[in-house]
């Protein structure tokens, strides 16, 4: 066992641990799912639901589902009357990620819209206190530009998967699109006067801003 994983096993077992919902959608999505790695697991799915707990948002928006882990954490810090909106893609995960919404028990909280995030954002009417982005990594730029003047002032935007798997660092992957994309994403928002941001090297790294 490597360092880092040694590291990552004392964490875990010193964290408060998954409830058995979150358990079991991790345990499915590896054996069911293709992609598992897009799984945020049992860490970051604490990390989710802390900082939403921070915020207590009153609208959030989440861009990729995927089987529902992250929105149920996310959903789990909002304010009372709160509600969180999250895209997917994928129309194949629809009814396993209802259903997993459904067993949480926050499903009049969450809504589960299924279809392109850019459309879905154009729709949006709310004033938005957290968004995370976790999806196509080559329109990252665009989802954070189209969020943006939604996302309330002093709101959050936390942005997935920003080291990219290290391949930002991989001479053989420089001229990959989603390298590529990624590297201009991580670029625009340090330069972005609009917003404060740490790229938080946890995991596969968090770009986590706030709106001035």
């Amino acid at each position: 066992m490597s360092h880092t994983e040694k590291i990552i096993e004392y964490a875990e077992s010193i964290s408060k641990p998954e409830s058995g919902l979150l358990k079991r959608i991790y345990r499915e999505t590896n054996l069911k799912i293709m992609n598992p790695i897009m799984l945020s697991g049992h860490l970051q799915g604490k990390l989710l639901s802390l900082i939403s707990s921070m915020i207590r948002p009153k609208y959030a928006l989440e861009i990729g589902t995927y089987t529902g882990y992250s929105a149920i954490c996310l959903a789990q810090g909002l304010s009372d009357e709160g509600k969180l909106i999250t895209v997917e893609s994928n129309p194949e995960l629809e009814e396993y990620c209802l259903k997993n919404i459904s067993d949480s028990g926050l499903g009049s909280k969450i809504e589960l819209i299924i279809g392109d995030a850019r459309e879905v954002i154009k729709s949006i009417d709310k004033p938005l206190d957290l968004v995370y982005i976790d999806c196509d990594k080559e329109i990252y730029l665009e989802i954070y530009e189209l969020v943006f003047d939604k996302v309330v002032s002093g709101g959050f935007i936390i942005a997935d998967n920003v080291l990219w798997h290290e391949k930002i660092f991989d001479e053989n992957d420089r001229n990959y699109k989603g390298t590529i994309a990624i590297e201009a994403f991580n670029r625009y928002i340090h330069d972005d006067s609009r917003v404060d941001n740490l790229l938080l090297p946890f995991r596969d790294g968090l770009m986590i801003m706030q709106k001035k």
